[in-house]
């Protein structure tokens, strides 16, 4: 790209004017692709976890969450915080979590009136399995199309701007 807006401009703010020129703005069309990779290698990805190992990509973040934190758990405002999600919505996934094995609701040791959520055994072997399955496809669609040299930045590149936008985004109370 050329300058910090994309039109060699050196930056004296973006000159989009028309529809032609918002639609092959550097800027918007790299932010484009990055989307439009992100959501179809998701769909690629989850639709695999949910064929092989039964459990949506949302359900396998969970998982992965609940196995960093290991016991006793962790509370269902945690877990929603994590994911970006209300805790109505982390109390319907875990529900659904739950009745299918693969966490469990337990006494908050620091809290008589707190629960907290944690892996079952059969939550911990759907992680193991579903990770294994999860690495492969990631080395398979994510970085196996990239030049070789380039991966190690490219997955660098990704942090740091994973780390930037969540930077931005105010905390739930």
């Amino acid at each position: 790209m050329h300058g910090e807006d994309g039109r060699g401009n050196g930056g004296e703010g973006i000159r989009i004017t028309t529809s032609e020129e918002a639609a092959s703005n550097p800027l918007v069309l790299a932010f484009g692709r990055l989307q439009g990779a992100a959501n179809r290698l998701a769909y690629i990805l989850g639709r695999s976890l949910e064929q092989e190992c039964g459990i949506s990509h949302l359900m396998f973040e969970v998982l992965l969450i609940l196995g960093r934190a290991g016991d006793p758990g962790l509370s269902m405002r945690a877990i929603a915080q994590e994911q970006v999600l209300t805790t109505g919505g982390a109390t319907r996934l875990v529900d659904r979590m739950e009745a299918a094995g693969l966490v469990e609701r337990a006494e908050d040791p620091g809290d008589r009136r707190g629960r907290l959520v944690r892996l079952t055994t059969l939550g911990e072997e759907t992680t193991v399995r579903a990770s294994r399955l999860h690495a492969e496809n990631v080395r398979r669609y994510f970085l196996a199309p990239l030049p070789a040299e380039d991966r190690e930045r490219f997955a660098e590149d990704l942090r740091i701007l994973s780390h930037a936008a969540r930077d931005e985004l105010p905390r739930l109370p």
